[in-house]
C-alpha cells in the first residue's frame, strides 16, 4: 500500500462514515494528505483529515478521528489506527501491505513513478538559451541541469515536452562579439563592451585559418564574416559542451528568423489592429505593469526600431501557433521584469497568461577551500560549464546544481564535490545503488529463484522505514511536475540512500545467507527489497540525468 493507495483508502472511508451518519462527504478534499510522522512511534503515516473537515461537517474532530479510526481497524493491509492529539490519526501499516510495495516497484521496473497526469498537455520548454558571444556561464550551466531534469519529469507524467534553445544571433551583443574577434585578428585592443578570453582568439585564429585573406577583406565585408564565422564556431562549441554534459534539446530557434520572416512586424501590427498597443511620445508601448512588470514596456521605439521584447512578442506567438500548450521559460535572476512582460504578452494575443511560466534562477558560487574561484582558463572572469565539469566531473556538476531549489542562490565546495565520502550527497547516492547492485552480483551465486520470497516477513524498523520511503517515489516525482522543482528528487533519493544504508548496516538483516545456509524466504524477501531500492534509486538518478553505476 503506497501512501496514494492509503490516501484513497482514507477519502472513501471517511465518505462512508459520515454518510453512515447523515453528515455530508462533499466537504472532504479531492486528496487526503497522507504524511510520515517525523517520531517512528506515532506509526508509518499520519493525517489530519479529521481536523480539516470536522466544523465543516457538524462534528467534533476527534469524535470523527475515532469513527475513522474504528472503521479502518477491519481494513486490508492497517494494522492499527489511533486518534492522537486534537484529531490527528495514526495509522499503522500491516507487513504484508507494506510488502505490496516491493512487488509494485519490481513489477513497473524502470516505469515506477510515472503517471499519465500530463497526458495531452504539449509543454515548450525553454532554457539555457546563452547567447553565442561566449562559453556556458555558470548560470546557463545550472540551467542545463535544473532544464533538462525538468523535462524528464514532466516527461514522466505524461507531457508531450520540446527542449527548445532560443539562439540569440541578433543585436548588439553580437556586432560587439564580431568587432571583438576582429580586434584579435588584427592585434587590436578590444572594443569597449567587447568581449576578452583566450576564446575569443581562439576564434579569430581559426576564422584567419579558413579565411587568409578575411583581415584584408573591407570593413563591412570582414566584420560581416568574423560574425557569421564567430557565432557558428561559438555556437558549435556550446552545443558539444551541452551534449558532453548529458544535456541536449530538440529544436534550435534563431532569433534573427523571426525578423527575417516579418513575423515581429506581423505581430506588431496584430496589436496594434486589436488596440493593446498605445502610442505615447511617439513609440508604442505594452501595458505589462498590469501583469507584475515594474513598468510598461517600449515594443517600437521612436525611430521606428523594434526594442527587444518585439522579438519576444513574436517568439510567444510563434510558440503558440506550434500547437503547444504552456510555454515555460527558465531565465536568469536578472530577469525578473521578462515575468509580467511575456504575460502581458500572451494577454494581448487572447491566451490566458497562465499559458506563460517563467522560472527565475539565482546565483551559482564556486569555492575551494572557502575561497571563491572566479576565473576562467578561456574565458577571462567567467566561470565556465567546461571549467565546473573539469573540476568536479559530470554527474557532481548535475547533482549539485540540482539539488537545490532555483530560487535561492547556491554554494558549490569543489572540494566537497570532487571527494569520494559520504558528505558528497552524488557520491552517497551513486554508492548505494552500487552496494544493492553488488548484493545482486553475489546473490547470483546462490539459489534464490527456488524461493519464494515472504514478504510479509519485512518487519524491522528498518525495513519497515526503507519499504515506506520507495512507496513515496511516485509522489515525489508528481510534486516535482507540478511545483517545477525537480530538486525535490535529488533531496528524496539523498533520503532513500540514508534509509537503505542503515538497512544494510545492521547486521542481524542479513540478505545473503551465512555460511553454507541454504537461501531462506526471508533471505529472498530482503533481496527483494534490495532490488527495489536499486530499481528507485536508477530511476530517480535517471530523471536527474545523473548515472547509476554498478560498481564504484
Amino acid at each position: 500500500m503506497t501512501p496514494a493507495d492509503l490516501a484513497d483508502l482514507l477519502r472513501a472511508t471517511a465518505a462512508k462514515v459520515l454518510v453512515e451518519r447523515g453528515l455530508d462527504p462533499a466537504v472532504l478534499p479531492d486528496e487526503v494528505i497522507v504524511e510520515r510522522p517525523r517520531n517512528p512511534e506515532h506509526g508509518d503515516y499520519a493525517t489530519n483529515v479529521a481536523m480539516q473537515v470536522a466544523k465543516r461537517a457538524g462534528t467534533k474532530p476527534r469524535e470523527l478521528a475515532t469513527w475513522l479510526a474504528d472503521a479502518l481497524a477491519d481494513a486490508d493491509g492497517v494494522a492499527a489506527a489511533e486518534v492522537a492529539g486534537p484529531g490527528f490519526l495514526n495509522i499503522r501499516l500491516a507487513a504484508s501491505a507494506q510488502g505490496a510495495i516491493i512487488e509494485r516497484v519490481l513489477a513497473a521496473g524502470a516505469a515506477y513513478g510515472t503517471a499519465d497526469t500530463l497526458k495531452g498537455t504539449r509543454i515548450n520548454l525553454e532554457f539555457v538559451s546563452a547567447n553565442p558571444t561566449g562559453p556556458v556561464h555558470l548560470g546557463g550551466t545550472r540551467w542545463a541541469s535544473v532544464g533538462d531534469a525538468l523535462g524528464r519529469i514532466l516527461a514522466a507524467q505524461g507531457a508531450d515536452v520540446v527542449r527548445e534553445y532560443y539562439f540569440n544571433d541578433h543585436g548588439a551583443q553580437i556586432d560587439r562579439f564580431a568587432a571583438s574577434l576582429v580586434a584579435a585578428a588584427t592585434g587590436a585592443p578590444t572594443p569597449d563592451n567587447g568581449y576578452a578570453g583566450a576564446y575569443i582568439a581562439e576564434i579569430a585564429d581559426k576564422i584567419v585559418a579558413a579565411h587568409p585573406d578575411a583581415v584584408s577583406k573591407p570593413e563591412a565585408q570582414r566584420l560581416e564574416l568574423f560574425r557569421a564565422e564567430g557565432v557558428e564556431l561559438m555556437f558549435a562549441h556550446i552545443k558539444e559542451s551541452l551534449h558532453e554534459f548529458g544535456t541536449d534539446f530538440d529544436v534550435y530557434f534563431n532569433e534573427s528568423s523571426l525578423f527575417a520572416s516579418g513575423a515581429v512586424e506581423q505581430a506588431v501590427e496584430k496589436l496594434k489592429n486589436s488596440g493593446d498597443l498605445y502610442e505615447k511620445d511617439g513609440a508604442w508601448w505594452i501595458a505589462s505593469s498590469e501583469y507584475g512588470d515594474d513598468q510598461d514596456r517600449v515594443v517600437i521605439k521612436s525611430d521606428g526600431k523594434a526594442a527587444y521584447i518585439a522579438g519576444d512578442i513574436a517568439y510567444f506567438q510563434n510558440k503558440r501557433s506550434r500547437g503547444f500548450d504552456l510555454c515555460i521559460y527558465m531565465l536568469g535572476a536578472d530577469h525578473h521584469g521578462y515575468i509580467g512582460r511575456l504575460k502581458a504578452a500572451a494577454a494581448a494575443f487572447g491566451d490566458d497568461p497562465a499559458t506563460v511560466e517563467v522560472l527565475i534562477g539565482q546565483m551559482v558560487n564556486l569555492l575551494r577551500d572557502g575561497v571563491a574561484v572566479r576565473m576562467s582558463k578561456r574565458a577571462g572572469t567567467v566561470v565556465t560549464l567546461d571549467d565546473l565539469v573539469e573540476a568536479i566531473g559530470v554527474d557532481a556538476a548535475r547533482y549539485s546544481l540540482v539539488r537545490s531549489s532555483v530560487n535561492s542562490s547556491i554554494d558549490i565546495d569543489l572540494n566537497l564535490w570532487a571527494s569520494q565520502s559520504n558528505e558528497n550527497p552524488v557520491y552517497y547516492v551513486q554508492y548505494a545503488h552500487a552496494r544493492t547492485a553488488s548484493i545482486a552480483r553475489n546473490a547470483a551465486e546462490f539459489e534464490y529463484d527456488s524461493v519464494t520470497p515472504d514478504l510479509a516477513l519485512l518487519s524491522a524498523d528498518e525495513e519497515g522505514e526503507l519499504i515506506r520511503t520507495l512507496g513515496e517515489y511516485p509522489r515525489v516525482v508528481a510534486s516535482a511536475a507540478s511545483l517545477r522543482e525537480p530538486h525535490r528528487v535529488a533531496r528524496y533519493l539523498e533520503e532513500l540512500a540514508g534509509a537503505y544504508h542503515r538497512f544494510q548496516t545492521n547486521k542481524n538483516l542479513r540478505v545473503l545467507p551465512l555460511g553454507d545456509a541454504p537461501v531462506s524466504p526471508t533471505n529472498a524477501a530482503r533481496l527483494a527489497l534490495v532490488n527495489a531500492t536499486r530499481q528507485v534509486l536508477a530511476n530517480g538518478l535517471g530523471l536527474l540525468g545523473v548515472s547509476a553505476p554498478e560498481r564504484m
